[in-house]
């Protein structure tokens, strides 16, 4: 076992990448990986059988990559269970293969879970970039409760770091969601121990045609209440969702309806909107940009609702370089 050539008092964390006929982003997202210079990482990369020329792409890095395989799987859940399988840490995170990590990402990641051996997951902000790296805007969590996950307060996936055993408490993805898969493992894992927020920008998520939060919006929707109908037939979260329906079922619309905009449904996406609005208005609300591009969208007025939203975007665009601290990162 290397492990025990590490020095004592360093953490060791594995990093997964699963990919498939991802060749435009894949080398970034290698790049960013093995760019954190932390000397007890370990990655893995999981390739689906890519025919674009990715297997090019992790030739050029396989001398630094701990193991990888390009075969043939089920989908994303089977290719990151397979790497978990694999994975020797005791911190573990998987970036899939269209985002980045920023600079420091997994040290930080480790020094806070070294710290408090207590927790399960801790995770951070982040930034969005487009297909060419470009900045997009930032995404700001806070200090979620198991409540706030229940209500569909999503997480960013690739700036979240995860505790092996718990992990492995939980019983791993479950291979049945394809969309959620991550936020259904984020409530197993924060019902088993603590989790924590960590204010900085961790990671890039990379908003491109091809992501399933567009191509494919509306599945979003339908593994939300999924998850809902799960959690209302779990011994230790039905009392929860019982003390919470409305807030909780007007976060699974309001996750629905959030989805189906990003993915240029904005008819639906109201429809979504106004079953949460009756549900929890308060709640709802907090998406009132939202609801106010899809009326405008649906109107006509698409590009004034274009110009608003990049009002609310960083006043200059600019690339992320995944090796480097980005400029929008928010440390406090």
């Amino acid at each position: 076992d290397y492990r025990l050539y590490l020095p004592r008092q360093m953490a060791l964390i594995s990093v997964i990448t699963p990919s498939f006929n991802q060749a435009a982003y894949l080398e970034a997202t290698i790049q960013s990986v093995l760019g954190q210079g932390f000397p007890g990482l370990e990655y893995i990369v999981v390739d689906g059988g890519s025919t674009d020329g990715s297997l090019d792409i992790i030739h050029r890095y396989q001398h630094r990559i701990s193991w990888w395989v390009s075969e043939p799987d089920s989908g994303q859940a089977d290719a990151i269970n397979k790497g978990l399988s694999r994975a020797t840490g005791e911190i573990v995170a998987w970036i899939n293969s269209d985002d980045v990590y920023l600079s420091g990402a997994a040290a930080r990641a480790v020094s806070v879970m070294q710290a408090d051996p207590r927790l399960a997951f801790v995770f951070g902000d982040a930034i969005t970039i487009d297909a060419r790296g470009n900045l997009l805007g930032k995404l700001k969590f806070g200090p979620y409760a198991l409540l706030d996950l229940m209500a569909f307060r999503i997480i960013c996936q690739p700036a979240v770091f995860m505790r092996r055993s718990a992990v492995e408490a939980a019983g791993m993805l479950d291979a049945s969601y394809h969309y959620l898969l991550d936020h259904h493992l984020w409530i197993r894992l924060a019902t088993l121990a603590p989790f924590l927020y960590v204010p900085a920008s961790m990671a890039a998520a990379r908003q491109h045609p091809e992501a399933k939060n567009v191509a494919q919006a509306a599945g979003f929707g339908e593994d939300a209440f999924r998850i809902l109908s799960w959690m209302s037939a779990q011994p230790d979260l039905a009392p929860i969702v019982a003390s919470h329906r409305s807030r909780i079922e007007a976060g699974a619309h309001r996750l629905n309806a959030r989805y189906l905009l990003d993915g240029d449904l904005p008819a639906q996406a109201l429809k979504g909107y106004r079953r949460a609005l009756l549900l929890n208005p308060r709640f709802t609300l907090q998406h009132w940009h939202r609801m106010l591009y899809a009326a405008l969208s649906l109107v006509g007025g698409k590009g004034l609702a274009a110009w608003y939203y990049r009002l609310r975007r960083p006043s200059k665009s600019r690339m992320v370089q995944p090796d480097k601290p980005s400029t929008a990162r928010q440390d406090q």
